[in-house]
């Protein structure tokens, strides 16, 4: 799955289109790396977003297509 789209269906970020942009503008990384949104993500990874000055780094434990916003939580664990 796209790490635009991961984003979005996990709700870390609200919109996919803003999601894009995060990865345009160099916010966000992976296991260390800055990637663009069609990065493709896997189990395991290590997602920081930096927006101004919070940052929040998770790590990658289920990908799923469409998910309910209660389950949503569980896509990702906060390291």
């Amino acid at each position: 799955m796209r790490l635009d789209k991961y984003l979005k269906v996990s709700r870390l970020i609200k919109r996919r289109t803003v999601a894009n942009e995060a990865c345009d503008n160099g916010r966000i990384s992976v296991n260390g790396r800055v990637v663009k949104a069609s990065y493709e993500v896997k189990l395991g990874d290590r997602i920081e977003i930096t927006m101004g000055p919070k940052t929040v780094a998770v790590e990658v434990l289920q990908i799923t297509e469409t998910v309910r916003k209660d389950d949503a939580g569980a896509m990702y664990k906060q390291i």
